[in-house]
């Protein structure tokens, strides 16, 4: 868990993306923590996966719209 009993951290506000089905398949969440991006798995709850800064997901993201991994 991220922020365990006692912690004065407020939980990250998790987003699952426009794609999720919300039948409870496989969806990643992902949440801002300072300037990175965290990452998890929704049927794991709050273990944390990965964590990008935000360049990186930006790369991520803007290679997804352009149909990655096909674009060159």
């Amino acid at each position: 868990m991220r922020n365990g009993p006692g912690s004065s951290e407020a939980s990250p506000a998790w987003f699952k993306s426009s794609y999720s089905n919300g039948a409870g398949g496989e969806c990643v969440e992902c949440a801002t923590e300072g300037a990175r991006i965290i990452l998890r798995d929704s049927k794991i709850g709050d273990e944390l996966i990965a964590s990008v800064g935000a360049p990186a997901w930006r790369s991520f993201t803007h290679a997804m719209h352009r149909g990655w991994p096909e674009a060159p």
